[in-house]
C-alpha cells in the first residue's frame, strides 16, 4: 500500500479526516515506534509540533501509540522542524516527529519522521511503516511492564537558540541591522526572534501571536505581502519570512523585494566557494529550481544538480554525492555543515553573514543572477489519473515541443495536495504563458467531463 498514506514530505492531509485521524496517528506511532527499535535499551522518541489546533489532538493520538510501541517520548512542545531534527542526535533519541502541515492552513496538518541521525526517512522504511498501517501488529506491542513514560521536556528552546547562534562566523554580530522577522503564528515564535535580538540586532518581530488557526494566514513565507509593508514602514534593513515550521525561508530586501530561494543558494554558494567552504564543487536543487540559478553557477564554474521535488531528495543526493549546500526554490535551504533537513533560520543567518561580510545592501547581494521567465499553475482535481488522459498527454507533448531546447516544463502532482502543479520556463515570456495556459486548459476540460 506504498504512497497510500506518505507523500513528499511526510504524511498530511486535513485534520479530523483520512489520514490525518486520530486512529492513523495512533497506529503510526505504533509502526514506527516498533520500527526504530534497536537492543535492549529504555528507547526514546522526540516530538515538536507546531501551532495548529489539531496538533493536540494528533500528539496524544501519536504519544499513545509511540508509547504502546515501548518507546519513551519527550514533548517538546511548539519547536521549529530543524529543531526536531537536531535534537534527536542531541539527546541520542532513536527517531523524532514532527506535527506539521509547513505552510498549509490551520485546517491541514502533518506527521514527520526523522531517523536516530536527524534525517528524514528514506522511502524503503516509509514503505516499511506503511505496509505496517495495513496489519495487526497488536502482539508485536510491549508487554505491560514495558509501555513508555511520556513528559514534558524544559529548555529545548534554548538548545535550539544556541545551536543557531553558533552557525554564524564567530566573532560576528549583527549589530546595527534592523530586521523585520515574521514568524507565520508559527512554531518558531519565541525561538526566531531571540536568536535574532541576541545576536545583536533591533528585532521587529510580526505574526507571534498563534491562536492555534492563524498559522500561516496571509502571513509567513507563502504569504509574503505584510513583511513587504513592515520593512517600508519600519525602514528595515531586511525582512525575514519563514513558514508554519519555520523549515523554509523567503527573504525581502531593504525595497521590499521577494528573494526566493533560488537567489539564497546562489548567494551562499558563491559566499562559500570564495571562502573555500563549499565542498563538491556544486549545489543540489530540484527540478523546479529556475534555469537562470544553473546558468548562473555553470558561469563560475559550478554544477546544478537537480532531484525529485521534496527537500529529502536534496537531502539524499547531498549525502551521496558529498554536496553541503542544497534546496528549493521555495525556501527550503538544506546547509548541511549546521542541519541535515531545511532550516529557514539559520539559511537567513547565512544571508546575514553575507550582509556583514561584505556590507552592501541586501539588494545589491541578492541579485545573482536575472531568472529565466518561469510560471507555475496549479490545476484542483479529485479522483482519476488527469496526466494519464490521451488529450493531456498530446498537449503535454505539444509544449514541450514548442518549447525547444532552450525551455523546461515540469508537471508533477503535488505529493500534500490535490493539485497537478504545471510549470515551464524559457527566455520567450509569452511561450512560456502560453504553453501553461494550453495544458491547464486541457487538464480542466478533461476534468469537466469526468
Amino acid at each position: 500500500m506504498a504512497g497510500r498514506y506518505f507523500g513528499t514530505d511526510g504524511i498530511r492531509g486535513r485534520a479530523n479526516r483520512f489520514p490525518m485521524t486520530a486512529e492513523i496517528a495512533m497506529k503510526v506511532g505504533m509502526a514506527a515506534g516498533l520500527s526504530f527499535q534497536r537492543g535492549s535499551h529504555r528507547h526514546r522518541v522526540v516530538v515538536g509540533k507546531d501551532t495548529r489546533l489539531s496538533g493536540y489532538m494528533i500528539e496524544n493520538a501519536l504519544v499513545s501509540g509511540l508509547c504502546a510501541a515501548g518507546m519513551d517520548v519527550f514533548l517538546l512542545g511548539p519547536i521549529p522542524t530543524p529543531a526536531v531534527a537536531m535534537l534527536v542526535h542531541s539527546l541520542r533519541a532513536d527517531m523524532g516527529v514532527m506535527i506539521s502541515a509547513s505552510h498549509n492552513p490551520y485546517y491541514d496538518n502533518g506527521i514527520k519522521l526523522f531517523g536516530p541521525d536527524g534525517y528524514k526517512l528514506s522511502d524503503d522504511i516509509e514503505n516499511r511503516i506503511e505496509a505496517m498501517l495495513e496489519e495487526n501488529i497488536d502482539s508485536a506491542l510491549a508487554d505491560s511492564d514495558g509501555i513508555g513514560r511520556a513528559k514534558r521536556v524544559d529548555g529545548v528552546h534554548d538548545r535550539y537558540i544556541e545551536f543557531a547562534k553558533r552557525t554564524l562566523p564567530q566573532p560576528m554580530s549583527l549589530d546595527g541591522l534592523r530586521i523585520v522577522v515574521d514568524c507565520a503564528n508559527g512554531a518558531a515564535y519565541k525561538v526566531a526572534p531571540a536568536v535574532l535580538w541576541e545576536l545583536g540586532a533591533e528585532v521587529i518581530a510580526i505574526n507571534v501571536e498563534p491562536n492555534g488557526f492563524n498559522i500561516n494566514q496571509d502571513c509567513g513565507s507563502t504569504h509574503p505581502a505584510g513583511l513587504q509593508k513592515k520593512v517600508h514602514e519600519v525602514r528595515a534593513d531586511i525582512g525575514i519570512a519563514l513558514d508554519g515550521d519555520a523549515d523554509r525561508v523567503v527573504i525581502v530586501d531593504e525595497n521590499g523585494t521577494i528573494v526566493d530561494g533560488d537567489q539564497i543558494m546562489a548567494l551562499v554558494a558563491e559566499s562559500w566557494h570564495s571562502a573555500g567552504r563549499l565542498v563538491g564543487g556544486g549545489v543540489v536543487a530540484t527540478i523546479m529550481s529556475n534555469l537562470g540559478l544553473e546558468r548562473y553557477l555553470n558561469g563560475i564554474k559550478l554544477d546544478l544538480h537537480r532531484t525529485k521535488v521534496g527537500d529529502r531528495y536534496v537531502v539524499e543526493h547531498m549525502r551521496a554525492n558529498g554536496l553541503n549546500i542544497g534546496g528549493e526554490q521555495s525556501g527550503h535551504i538544506v546547509l548541511s555543515d549546521f542541519s541535515t533537513t531545511g532550516d529557514g533560520l539559520v539559511s537567513a543567518l547565512q544571508v546575514l553573514a553575507c550582509i556583514k561580510q561584505q556590507n552592501r545592501p541586501v539588494s545589491e547581494l541578492t541579485r545573482k543572477f536575472e531568472p529565466v521567465p518561469q510560471l507555475l499553475k496549479n490545476v484542483r482535481f479529485h479522483g482519476g489519473k488527469p496526466l494519464e488522459e490521451a488529450p493531456v498527454k498530446a498537449a503535454i507533448e505539444d509544449a514541450k515541443n514548442r518549447l525547444g531546447a532552450s525551455g523546461r516544463l515540469v508537471i508533477r502532482p503535488s505529493g500534500t495536495e490535490p493539485l497537478i502543479r504545471v510549470m515551464a520556463e524559457g527566455d520567450d515570456r509569452q511561450l512560456v504563458e502560453d504553453v501553461v495556459n494550453d495544458i491547464v486548459g486541457v487538464i480542466a476540460e478533461s476534468r469537466s467531463a469526468a
